[in-house]
């Protein structure tokens, strides 16, 4: 009976344990757009983990006290403190919160250092343009080069279906739409790969639709650059 009651407990160990250095775990940040998630993220986890404390506590009061009936007053107050208040103070904290985190993941003004790089899903690969490469634009597949330590840029689009860009460790997932260009802001703290995928399902080979984000410092970047094929224009 005893290990029975444990179980919970040991599956919440295992579900953190394995959150820790997972390739795709959002709770590991190695950026300030997905560290900002991140913290959003355990603020929510706590805030729900106190609330579930308070109804539970609110359930066992009600239970001890038995059938006795609230007065009309303390009911009233009731439900416009725990009912109206009490949600609409939460969903005002979280709004705020959602707007400043906005600027983090999305683009602001460009500047001169910031890096661009123009991705598009396509069944089911991503594919990777570099306009401002060293000696004119470059392209990849799958694999995505860029600084470490700088704004970076990706304007994101698809070919045919809808897809969804997300680098979990560098930042949020933005929709890749036919015929529509999106941009999401990224950067890398130290350099390293960085796993990514497609987050909307876009058919059979969807699972299969990953990429690698490398972060290389300037030097190794521009030579790393110089390696890829040279870019084709459009039709």
């Amino acid at each position: 009976m005893q290990a029975a009651a444990g179980l919970p407990l040991l599956a919440v160990l295992a579900v953190l344990a394995g959150c820790g250095d997972a390739p795709l775990s959002a709770l590991h940040p190695a950026g300030p757009a997905a560290a900002a998630i991140a913290t959003a993220w355990w603020w929510m986890a706590g805030g729900a983990a106190l609330i579930l404390l308070g109804v539970l506590a609110l359930a066992a009061w009600v239970l001890r006290r038995g059938r006795a009936r609230l007065s009309e007053r303390g009911a009233r107050r009731l439900v416009w403190g725990a009912g109206v208040a009490f949600p609409l103070a939460v969903l005002t904290l979280l709004l705020a919160y959602g707007l400043g985190l906005g600027d983090a993941l999305l683009p602001q003004a460009a500047g001169h250092d910031v890096y661009r790089v123009e991705v598009t899903g396509r069944q089911w690969q991503w594919e990777v343009r570099y306009p401002d490469a060293p000696g004119g634009a470059r392209q990849s597949s799958n694999e995505i080069h860029v600084p470490v330590g700088r704004a970076i840029d990706v304007h994101v689009s698809a070919a045919d279906v809808i897809h969804s860009f997300w680098v979990p460790r560098l930042g949020g997932k933005i929709d890749a739409i036919p015929g529509r260009e999106n941009t999401v802001r990224l950067r890398a703290d130290a350099p390293g790969v960085y796993e990514g995928l497609c987050a909307e399902f876009c058919g059979l080979g969807h699972a299969g639709m990953r990429m690698r984000v490398v972060a290389h410092d300037d030097a190794a970047l521009a030579a790393r650059l110089r390696t890829l094929a040279i870019a084709q224009e459009a039709p």
